[in-house]
């Protein structure tokens, strides 16, 4: 079975460990992590039946489809991990700490039974959650990893870089301007203001870390010429742009399932040094006020 279904706090089926054991040479492993709201335990905000399904169903996306994982020999295994992510923000957010720890236990297990490193994906508060297993887990276990609109803070991010289970790991940091507003909130609500989050990028820039603004023209041209037209146009706001945005899974499967074709070096070649600033999807810009003020 190329998709497994997981939970926190619950016991991991035994077939999750043989099954990345017997992988052929090459084949990844992932971990799926999805954001806020979600709660294995009630079926209508069940991430398994939604975003982590491996099938196809009217109005919801398949992570597992658009990363490539449709049951095909060889083609690797990926975990979709289920947390407890409803309630309020506060308390979804420190959660998702402990549902890290657990994710880490996991990546060790699986590095181990598979012999290669683990993969991340993880939107919203399940970037805080990938960015948490990286902080707890085994040196050399983790891969390339993935972060959709994270949910965390600049601070959080640098510490859990500096951990053992960073080193080796890869991060590209998926952010839009139309999250500004989420950004923003979560800043107010979660430290009145006194952190930055994600969105803004990394403040220190690491070398095993790429900023990736996927409603910035420049970026967008960046990943034309890799190989990856994604499509055009920009919303005022939302949060789930990065995997709702069609002809952004080519680039994460590539990125996660084929990191030897997609090196750092390259995509940091392709894309704009910097993104553009906060608000300016909402704000007009300089040469607009000019125009106003003529």
């Amino acid at each position: 079975m190329a998709v497994i279904g997981v939970n926190a706090g619950a016991e991991w089926p035994d077939a999750l460990a043989r099954a990345a054991r017997d992988l052929p040479p090459g084949a990844p492993i992932l971990v799926m992590l999805h954001g806020y709201r979600y709660s294995p335990a009630r079926p209508a905000h069940d991430p398994h039946r939604h975003i982590l399904s491996p099938l196809d169903r009217p109005g919801h996306v398949s992570w597992p489809r658009g990363l490539g994982f449709d049951g095909s020999p060889g083609e690797g295994l990926a975990i979709g991990f289920g947390w407890e992510a409803r309630g309020r923000l506060r308390h979804a957010y420190d959660r998702a700490e402990g549902a890290g720890v657990a994710v880490a236990r996991l990546m060790d297990r699986l590095a181990q039974a598979g012999g290669r490193p683990v993969g991340l994906i993880g939107h919203s508060l399940g970037g805080r959650v990938a960015l948490q297993a990286l902080a707890h887990a085994g040196a050399g276990t983790a891969g390339r990893v993935v972060l959709l609109n994270a949910a965390e803070f600049q601070d959080r991010a640098q510490a859990a870089l500096d951990a053992p289970g960073a080193q080796g790991a890869e991060v590209l940091n998926v952010t839009a301007r139309e999250n500004d507003p989420f950004d923003f909130a979560l800043e107010q609500l979660l430290s009145r203001g006194r952190s930055r989050a994600l969105g803004a990028g990394l403040a220190q820039r690491r070398a095993n870390w790429v900023d990736l603004q996927i409603d910035d023209p420049a970026t967008l041209d960046g990943l034309a010429d890799l190989g990856f037209p994604t499509a055009r146009g920009a919303r005022l706001m939302s949060h789930w742009t990065p995997y709702l945005r069609q002809g952004l899974f080519p680039f994460y499967r590539a990125a996660l399932c084929h990191p030897w074709a997609l090196p750092l070096g390259l995509l940091r070649h392709h894309l704009p040094v910097s993104g553009q600033p906060r608000w300016s999807r909402l704000l007009p810009g300089p040469a607009v006020l000019a125009g106003l003020r003529a």
